[in-house]
Formats: C-alpha cells, sequence, structure tokens
C-alpha cells in the first residue's frame, strides 16, 4: 500500500518553527513549492522542511526573496548569493559612512561656515562625484590615447571615495568635485591645447615617457630632496623631445621646454594635488612630481 508523505501546512509549521501565515506568503511569492490536495489543501513534499529551513536562515541574514528563489531553484549557488548579498552590503556601509562623515563634517563647521559647507558637500554624494572628476582629466587630454593609458591616467588623477572617511576627507574630495565641474583651467587647457596640436606628435607616447619620469621622481620626491637635475630629469626632457619632432636634448631645447610648460602651469592645480593627497593620504602624487621636475628643469637652466 502506497502511503501519502507529504505534508500539511500546520506540520510543515510544527517541524520548522515557521508560522502557517508566513508559509503561506512563500508559497504565493513562488519560494516554496506546494501541490493541493484533492479537497484544495496545501500538501507539501518531505523535502519543504530543509528548504523552508534554508529560507528561513538566508532570510535571517538579510537576502531578498527573489536571491532566494534563484537559490532554491538552482539558478543561483548559495555562495555566490552570499557573495552577492555581502557586496551589496558593502557599497551600503560605504554610503553610510560617507553619509556620516559629511553630517559631521557639517556640525564640525562654525556657525558662520556651515551654510557653504553644505552647498560644498551636496557636490560629492553619490557615485557621480567620483565621474566629474573622471570627465575633467579626460577632457584634459584633447589628442587621441589608447584606452589603456586614459584608463592609467584616471588611476593616478582620480581618488576612489574612501571606504571609511574622515570628515576631512570629505571635504577635500567635494572640493576636488566642485574645482572639476567648473573647468576652472580653462586658460590652461587652451593654451596647452595650442601646444599639443602644435608641437606633440603622439601624446600616448608622451604619456608613458613621462610616466617613466616621474617614477624616477619619486625616491627623492618621499625624501624631501630639493629639485635637482639627474636621471628623472633626463627622462622627461627626453620625452618631451621625442615627440617633438625628435629633437636632441640641448641646452636651448631645455629652455624652450621650461617655457612652454611654465605656460601651462596654474596654482589650483597644485591645490588639486594637495587636495588629492587629503583623500588618499598619497604624498608622491602624479602632479607633485611633475612640479618637482618642473622646478628642477628650472634649477638646471641657472647660471653656475
Amino acid at each position: 500500500m502506497i502511503t501519502d508523505r507529504s505534508l500539511g501546512i500546520g506540520e510543515l509549521s510544527r517541524l520548522t518553527g515557521v508560522p502557517v501565515r508566513t508559509i503561506r506568503f512563500y508559497c504565493d511569492e513562488g519560494v516554496l513549492a506546494v501541490r493541493r490536495s484533492s479537497g484544495g489543501h496545501r500538501r507539501f513534499d518531505p523535502d519543504a522542511v530543509e528548504r523552508l529551513r534554508l529560507v528561513r536562515r538566508l532570510r535571517g541574514l538579510g537576502l531578498g526573496l527573489p536571491a532566494i528563489a534563484n537559490v532554491l531553484t538552482g539558478e543561483r549557488s548559495l555562495d555566490e548569493a552570499i557573495s552577492a548579498e555581502r557586496a551589496a552590503l558593502d557599497v551600503e556601509l560605504a554610503s553610510l559612512a560617507w553619509r556620516r562623515a559629511s553630517l559631521r563634517a557639517v556640525e564640525e563647521a562654525s556657525p558662520a561656515e556651515r551654510a557653504a559647507r553644505l552647498e560644498l558637500l551636496a557636490h560629492a554624494q553619490g557615485p557621480a562625484a567620483r565621474d566629474v572628476i573622471v570627465d575633467f582629466w579626460m577632457r584634459m587630454v584633447r589628442a587621441y590615447v589608447s584606452p589603456e593609458i586614459m584608463e592609467g591616467l584616471v588611476q593616478l588623477a582620480v581618488p576612489d571615495p574612501p571606504a571609511d572617511p574622515t570628515p576631512a576627507q570629505v571635504v577635500a574630495f567635494a572640493e576636488m568635485v566642485v574645482m572639476a565641474h567648473s573647468h576652472p583651467f580653462g586658460n590652461a587647457r587652451r593654451v596647452r591645447e595650442r601646444i599639443d596640436q602644435a608641437e606633440i606628435s603622439d601624446e600616448g607616447t608622451l604619456m608613458r615617457g613621462v610616466a617613466e619620469a616621474y617614477t624616477l621622481a619619486i625616491p627623492a620626491l618621499l625624501a624631501g630632496e630639493q629639485p635637482q637635475p639627474g636621471p628623472a630629469l633626463d627622462r622627461f626632457v627626453e620625452a618631451h623631445a621625442h615627440v617633438r619632432g625628435d629633437r636632441k636634448d640641448t641646452p636651448e631645447f631645455r629652455h624652450y621646454l621650461h617655457r612652454e610648460l611654465l605656460l601651462d602651469q596654474d596654482p589650483r592645480i597644485d591645490r588639486y594635488w594637495d587636495l588629492f593627497t587629503d583623500v588618499t593620504g598619497t604624498f608622491a602624487t602624479f602632479g607633485r612630481s611633475h612640479r618637482w621636475l618642473l622646478d628642477a628643469l628650472g634649477k638646471a637652466l641657472e647660471p653656475a
């Protein structure tokens, strides 16, 4: 004689500790498989006990019903569902930490400064804030460069918002966003555009070359050494000479290069790199290396 081993909803509730109304809800949402008896009552297969216990445990961890349903149907493994939930929680926690630091930054401002602080911080909320800085640097490079080089530039020049920022870091990042959004370097950009179009044959090659020079300058920068001639400066000049008609590294070229690069300087760029350090804690930045090499070039041209 074949016996029906299915479970009624009351028995399933007793075995799992899940209220009957909650089981009904899971059935209606398609999370828990159910069939009907000839009398129209809900009946469950024996494996519904373990499935329901799994649902309860995953709900306890905060997983939504769609994610749980994917696990039960095999569309996603348990590890994948847990990892996705943890990643989403990381994003949420980072957002909360940013908001908390922003609120503290307003609290720490003097009454006279709070209105301006609120206005400033309004520009640094949400993922789109960093995109403003990325867009600024992409606009700074007018000549075509490969996506790999552009990505490298963005990594060097655009900080990621700290996951658990201090109020000072939030304020510094907000100032960077406002600076990039307002495009305050218009004159310098127009000058650089003129130089690039007239002189530089391959901006990608130039960017790779000066990046090597920046790397060579970092030890001296970190050691607090004054700008001075050396291998870093030689590589810097060589990179510029190569893309400017494959010219030679001569005293005349160095004078010319120094004059041209000075046209592209703006004190607000120096402020940008100070803010970059405030946000990231990184002192030897792309911008400071450039300034160090430019000052080294100027010193090399001074009369003995």
